[in-house]
């Protein structure tokens, strides 16, 4: 299918400074921007923002960011799920995955994720994918925040559910190995039919829980 992308932006103002939150973000944008040391949720700095340059590139890719100046503080992707997961096993080309949400400590009480994601769905084109996230509890900041893992649960079932997207059962192994995990997907309003049924299928693969 064809991967449109319209560019939005808009500004917010934190306890950490003025942002602006804006994309998708073209690689070569990325490249020139700085990325804040304390976005380390998933790689090193410098090998996320290696990442994310990679994503931006690619046709489905999407990166959306929030930055500090040319400091990238925040960002949340959206691409193809990996080969290797149950998820790209339907293969769907109007599914993909929001693959990583982050911001760094000082910027996390300003909504910027909320805002990320905002931005993110305000592009029409959105609407004709189903848009999932994998949700698990090692990758939370539960050290920071002193959150428990529960607390935590519910800030990213609010979160993601500012712009939509609920929580689907499912019996992937990884998720079900701790009841912190979940699925989580947003069903954009163009998706048909077909591509639904696909998604339920692929989410069971013992049919008895079907």
């Amino acid at each position: 299918m064809e991967h449109p992308k319209s560019y939005f932006v808009t500004e917010l103002s934190t306890a950490g400074g003025d942002l602006i939150i804006e994309g998708p973000v073209a690689p070569e944008l990325l490249s020139a921007y700085e990325f804040h040391e304390g976005l380390t949720a998933f790689r090193i700095p410098d090998k996320q923002k290696q990442a994310l340059v990679e994503i931006a590139g690619l046709p489905e890719g999407r990166i959306i960011i929030a930055r500090h100046d040319r400091t990238i503080v925040g960002y949340v992707t959206y691409l193809y799920p990996d080969p290797m997961e149950r998820w790209a096993e339907a293969q769907m080309d109007n599914l993909i995955e929001l693959g990583a949400i982050e911001v760094a400590a000082p910027y996390r009480s300003g909504s910027v994720a909320k805002t990320l994601l905002d931005i993110s769905f305000r592009d029409d084109a959105m609407n004709d994918y189903l848009v999932i996230s994998t949700e698990y509890y090692w990758h939370w900041d539960l050290e920071s925040t002193g959150l428990s893992v529960w607390a935590y649960k519910e800030v990213m079932k609010k979160i993601m559910g500012s712009v939509g997207m609920e929580m689907f059962a499912t019996d992937d192994p990884e998720i079900t190995s701790h009841p912190a995990n979940m699925l989580m997907a947003r069903i954009g309003s163009r998706v048909d039919l077909d591509s639904i049924e696909k998604f339920n299928e692929v989410r069971f693969r013992n049919r008895f829980f079907y």
